[in-house]
């Protein structure tokens, strides 16, 4: 059975996810930064809370991870290879490995470019991906830490999971990214339309995500990307865009 799965606006524009699988109750969610909208989710779609998943050690996807771990008992999950930067790992976890949130597992895929310990976290029952700061809807991350070759594997590795995944990404910039993947690739008609969808959505400031890979493969300037210098290119041109 698929996950639900519920964004949680926090910050100025970040997410964290909330999941609950509906087999055991299990309740878990991802990068949470913000304690009182978390708090107020846990309370309406689950009132529990067993994991805790970080994808990377920014501050904006931590900061509230060890005050929910006291309330709620939540086992934390992070990369090992990063646990030096992220709060106290009960799980640490590296490429590879499975995970589980009662009934459901994922998959931990390194995605290093944004951050050098980046991971992100695959349920292919659902299927959905949190993916953190390294793939956005119609944007990557910045070359933070890593460089543009590695962000190039991470969104190839990404690329090759299912159409139909869901994509749960840590920032709702997708109007900004549409705008840019307007500006170099024109001619698109699935980037025309998919800009009208996002500004109707943001209209009514609802969220833009989750959305499939499918609409990214068609859409995502940085996922058509042919090679790790193109991907470099667009990373340099759209830091600079405005």
């Amino acid at each position: 059975m698929a996950l639900f799965i519920k964004p949680i606006p926090i910050l100025e524009d970040n997410y964290a996810w909330f999941l609950r699988d509906p087999v055991t109750g299990a309740c878990g969610v991802v990068d949470p930064a913000e304690e009182a909208p978390i708090i107020a989710a846990i309370a309406a779609y689950g009132g529990r809370l067993d994991r805790i998943f970080l994808t990377h050690h920014h501050a904006d996807h931590i900061a509230a991870a060890d005050v929910l771990r006291a309330r709620y008992g939540a086992l934390v999950i992070g990369a090992a290879a990063d646990a030096h930067r992220l709060p106290p790992l009960d799980i640490a976890v590296k490429d590879g490995d499975n995970v589980a949130l009662g009934a459901a597992d994922a998959v931990v895929i390194d995605t290093p470019g944004h951050t050098r310990g980046h991971v992100s976290y695959f349920f292919p029952a659902t299927p959905a991906l949190f993916c953190g700061d390294t793939l956005f809807s119609m944007g990557c991350g910045r070359l933070f830490e890593g460089t543009a070759d590695e962000m190039f594997h991470s969104l190839r590795r990404i690329a090759a999971l299912p159409d139909d995944m869901l994509i749960c990404c840590g920032h709702e910039y997708t109007l900004s990214n549409a705008r840019f993947a307007m500006h170099v690739d024109p001619a698109n008609v699935a980037v025309a339309e998919r800009m009208h969808a996002v500004q109707a959505l943001r209209a009514r400031d609802m969220p833009t995500l989750p959305v499939t890979l499918g609409e990214e493969r068609r859409t995502n300037p940085f996922l058509r990307a042919c090679d790790a210098r193109a991907l470099a290119t667009l990373r340099q041109e759209k830091d600079v865009f405005r």
